[in-house]
């Protein structure tokens, strides 16, 4: 037994000694939880990309051979190296492997002599696997990959075994998005792919969701979009991140895109409210209403809720699914914060509650609270100061804004 697993089974034993209390399945929720910390996470990159090795020069790593210094090799006996000059007295210098300080060296002759040649693209992937993060070398390789016309897509299988050992490393995505735009619309399919590999392994990695949408902003595929937040949203429907990209592909759907589609004759992605498409939306809110009984203090489908009726407050505040899922769980009286600020939006924007709603929240007062307010909105702000003590100021405030109003 390795020592993740040791740690498992002790992590194991302690949630054992717990006697947690629960239904099966959050039993088992907490269980896959110690085993996705404690136990090894599947390698995302599993498979393998033919030609790769002849493109960079990199081998798997059951493959990889005893490293031979520069200046021991035929190729390089023409390069004097340049050291790196730290100044006549460093004040800390560093202790660099051999390795480390002599491929920098020889990268710092090539980059003075601007050498734009397939040993030079060679070099840099040696300086990369070392520092992944040296802006400079990535630099580098942009100018000799387009002064070779190399193979930009045996590039993109470069990056993707870079990732392998750092996904989250600025300089690897920036290049990444470089080698797609060059690409153009070839590079489509791939790029969702690898970000799908990768979020597979981190559900809510920054990069990847960030080169996500700048792929399909610039390169199309928003259409097939929904369906994969989908499919993250049943493994996991508290994935933040899956909700924004819904929000992304349902209300800020580029109007460039837009007006490709329009080319195309794909006429109903127009029939779109400002910054979103209007054919969707009512799916959409019954989608998420589901979401929301299922988890009402799930704070990210409340804020998709109303992300969908952004700049158009008339049609949320009339949309009776909304009110109808408020005063659900209301009524239910369990995790009822994000339904009374909601509700407390409702009436302000001009929503008329009936007594149905009245008593639900006033079913919610505890008994050492004041009397009720007389209107329905102070009500509503006095329970969210108790409710929701870390934002009791704000919900003050909100009280005041009230009174201010009626003045």
């Amino acid at each position: 037994m390795d020592k993740s697993e040791s740690e498992f089974a002790i992590m194991t034993e302690y949630v054992d000694d717990m006697n947690l209390i629960g239904t099966p399945e959050e039993l088992q929720k907490t269980a896959d939880y110690f085993k996705h910390k404690y136990l090894p996470v599947p390698d995302p990159f599993s498979n393998s990309h033919p030609g790769k090795e002849e493109a960079t020069g990199e081998m798997d790593s059951d493959e990889e051979q005893e490293w031979v210094p520069l200046n021991n090799r035929p190729e390089w006996s023409d390069v004097v190296p340049v050291e790196q000059d730290d100044g006549p007295n460093p004040v800390v210098p560093i202790a660099y492997k051999e390795e480390f300080t002599e491929t920098m060296n020889y990268f710092r002759a090539l980059y003075r002599a601007d050498e734009r040649s397939p040993r030079a693209l060679q070099l840099t992937t040696e300086a990369i696997k070392l520092n992944s993060g040296n802006y400079t070398v990535w630099h580098f390789r942009r100018l000799i990959l387009k002064a070779l016309s190399a193979d930009l897509q045996n590039e993109l299988d470069f990056t993707e075994d870079i990732a392998r050992a750092n996904s989250k490393n600025y300089q690897l995505w920036h290049h990444r998005r470089w080698v797609a735009e060059m690409l153009g619309t070839n590079a489509t399919s791939q790029e969702l792919e690898f970000t799908k590999k990768i979020l597979s392994h981190d559900a809510k990695h920054y990069h990847a969701w960030s080169h996500r949408q700048w792929v399909l902003q610039e390169l199309g595929g928003w259409e097939d979009e929904l369906d994969y937040c989908h499919e993250l949203l049943e493994e996991d429907v508290f994935n933040n991140s899956a909700w924004n990209q819904k929000k992304q592909r349902s209300v800020k759907k580029p109007n460039k895109l837009i007006s490709q589609q329009q080319a195309a004759g794909q006429v109903e992605w127009m029939i779109s409210i400002p910054g979103g498409l209007k054919a969707m939306r009512e799916s959409e809110v019954s989608y998420t209403v589901k979401a929301i009984v299922a988890h009402p203090e799930n704070e990210s489908s409340w804020r998709y809720l109303r992300g969908l009726y952004k700049n158009d407050n008339q049609s949320w505040m009339k949309n009776t699914q909304i009110s109808s899922v408020c005063l659900k769980i209301l009524i239910a009286k369990t995790d009822c914060i994000f339904a009374l600020s909601t509700l407390l939006d409702l009436i302000c924007h001009g929503f008329q509650a009936s007594q149905e709603f009245r008593d639900a929240v006033d079913a919610l007062r505890n008994s050492d609270l004041e009397q009720a307010e007389s209107e329905l909105a102070k009500t509503i702000c006095s329970l969210l100061e108790t409710v929701d003590p870390i934002r009791v100021n704000y919900w003050k405030w909100r009280k005041s804004m009230l009174c201010q109003d009626a003045n």
